[in-house]
């Protein structure tokens, strides 16, 4: 079993930043994905950014140049560096990941990010 606990999300003024972070704990022998989602109310949850066990990374367009995922892999810890914050990213934002080459793909709780114009 893996936890995926999530923190930092929180009320930022537009043009503002926040940095969220991911810590995950369990058997974990390898990781092959972990990323970020967002669902905004009355929305689907969409990709915000992922990255790969290889380090490399990929980006929802919304939020290329603003926002930028990276890893601790002594912690399994992701985190997600998010710049020029708008309205339209206030989400409740959740991680995701995929480890030791299994199928299940894992899920945190989710943290609220409030973007106030």
């Amino acid at each position: 079993q893996v936890q995926l606990v999530e923190s930092g999300g929180g009320l930022v003024q537009a043009g503002g930043s926040l940095r969220l972070s991911c810590a995950a704990s369990g058997s974990i022998f390898s990781v092959n994905v972990m990323g970020w989602y967002r669902q905004a109310p009355g929305k689907q949850r969409d990709l915000v950014a992922v990255i790969m066990g290889d380090g490399s990374t990929r980006y929802a367009d919304s939020v290329k140049g603003r926002f930028t995922i990276s890893r601790d892999n002594t912690e399994n810890t992701v985190y997600l560096q998010m710049n020029s914050l708008k309205p339209e990213d206030t989400a409740v934002y959740y991680c995701n990941g995929l480890f030791n080459g299994g199928t299940r793909y894992y899920w945190g709780w989710g943290t609220p990010v409030t973007v106030s114009s």
